[in-house]
């Protein structure tokens, strides 16, 4: 959410950045913000004379009435009547307003980092960088339940008579490697200096409002009938809520978290077959990196960020690149945001398997997330996901998968597999 203040000032900048956007719907919501905030000042400062008037009339009064002119007391306390009904309609005109101005403004998307390419869609997202050399085998790589169900560690008809299609079943050995990479993931992160965190997995809709915009609050969260609260598609949701109307010493700062949660996603829409399986699911586990900190240091943990994410597939010999997400793929409190996605030698190309985000001040704003330095201010806020299987698992599998339908497990998560360094087929 922007600073009233800043879009008052800078007009012309906050539609500029709409339409860089392809948000043009909303063009018009910023004149019309700009008229509300015109009309609730002026109430503010006709309230304030009121105020300060029947402050003075009541010392009028006081004096009068010491004086045993009660007539002219009288009189004094009909203008302070009068004031009074007058200050009742100004205050609940206040409130109509504030809430107007702030329901526009949670819709106003947040002003992009300059270096962002302009594009209307996720086809207008320019790759970075190559880490590790693509390979496509010298036999077919099957589709990647076939290769967990002949493991003996996929059951998607079971999960869906008990709870419909995006659901699923780990066993066995792949229920292991679930388990073993995020073990990985955690001690990797751990070791960087990150502080390991488990949150609540259901968060309060002021907390939900506070992280993200409408539109992604409608295609991913699931509401608990009959109570404030949804169940969370990200560990970053509750993790920043953590913080909600929170004053941080600025000593403290830079705070570098890192968490795991189950996450539940609605997931909306019909997806290909290379979508099917694991790939798109309605529930999985993540590894999430968080970090709050002071403005001029966002950018610097932003590239901190993802790097660790491509340094953690690259430690499992898995090929990613990097790619800038454009303008019109951008979340609304998003400034700035890179998609890590990894080599599948089965479709021969990338699929994305974590997304690295700084959010400015947006959700700082929202939650009213402060720090005390030289007077106060609203921190920065990031987030990228470390891990999430088992999308992850469809990546390491194929990249690992050999000739005879064995699975390669390497070095570092062997110690979390039981000193295994293969995984052998059992159908």
């Amino acid at each position: 959410m922007l600073d009233i203040k800043f879009l008052r000032e800078n007009p012309d900048i906050v539609k500029q950045n709409i339409k860089n956007k392809f948000q043009n719907d909303k063009l018009p919501l910023v004149d019309e913000v700009i008229e509300l905030d015109r009309q609730n000042r002026a109430a503010i400062s006709e309230a304030d004379n009121l105020r300060a008037d029947r402050n003075r009339l009541s010392k009028q009064i006081g004096a009068l009435m010491a004086q045993g002119k009660r007539e002219e007391a009288d009189a004094v306390k009909q203008q302070v009547t009068a004031g009074s009904a007058r200050l009742a309609e100004l205050e609940k005109q206040e409130k109509e307003l504030e809430e107007r101005i702030r329901s526009i403004m949670l819709v106003i998307p947040n002003i992009i980092d300059k270096t962002v390419p302009i594009g209307k869609d996720d086809s207008c997202n320019v790759e970075l960088e190559r880490f590790g050399e693509p390979k496509v085998p010298d036999f077919e790589v099957p589709y990647h339940a076939q290769i967990m169900e002949r493991l003996d560690g996929l059951d998607l008809d079971s999960a869906r008579r008990v709870a419909g299609n995006g659901f699923y079943y780990l066993t066995g050995d792949i229920a292991r490697l679930h388990s073993a990479v995020l073990s990985y993931a955690r001690d990797f992160m751990i070791d960087r200096g990150f502080t390991y965190c488990i949150p609540p997995y259901m968060i309060r809709s002021d907390v939900v409002t506070g992280v993200m915009s409408f539109a992604e609050m409608d295609a991913m969260m699931y509401k608990i009938e009959g109570e404030d609260l949804y169940l969370i598609g990200t560990s970053e949701h509750s993790m920043i809520g953590r913080f909600i109307d929170t004053i941080l010493p600025e000593s403290q700062l830079p705070l570098a978290l890192t968490s795991y949660s189950p996450c539940f996603r609605k997931e909306k829409g019909a997806h290909g077959l290379e979508e099917r399986g694991v790939y798109r699911i309605h529930q999985f586990e993540k590894q999430e990196m968080i970090v709050i900190c002071r403005p001029e240091e966002s950018m610097e943990w932003y590239n901190k960020l993802w790097k660790y994410t491509v340094e953690l597939f690259r430690s499992l010999d898995i090929p990613v690149r990097t790619l800038e997400c454009c303008s019109g793929d951008l979340a609304d409190l998003k400034v700035k945001s890179v998609d890590v996605e990894a080599w599948s030698p089965r479709q021969r190309k990338y699929f994305e398997v974590g997304s690295c985000s700084n959010l400015g001040d947006a959700q700082a704003r929202r939650l009213k997330i402060r720090v005390q330095g030289d007077g106060k201010y609203l921190a920065h806020t990031l987030n990228n996901t470390v891990v999430a299987p088992p999308r992850m698992l469809i990546a390491f599998l194929e990249n690992n998968l050999q000739a005879d339908g064995s699975v390669l497990i390497p070095k570092p998560l062997q110690p979390y597999m039981g000193g295994k360094t293969v995984l052998v087929p059992k159908k």
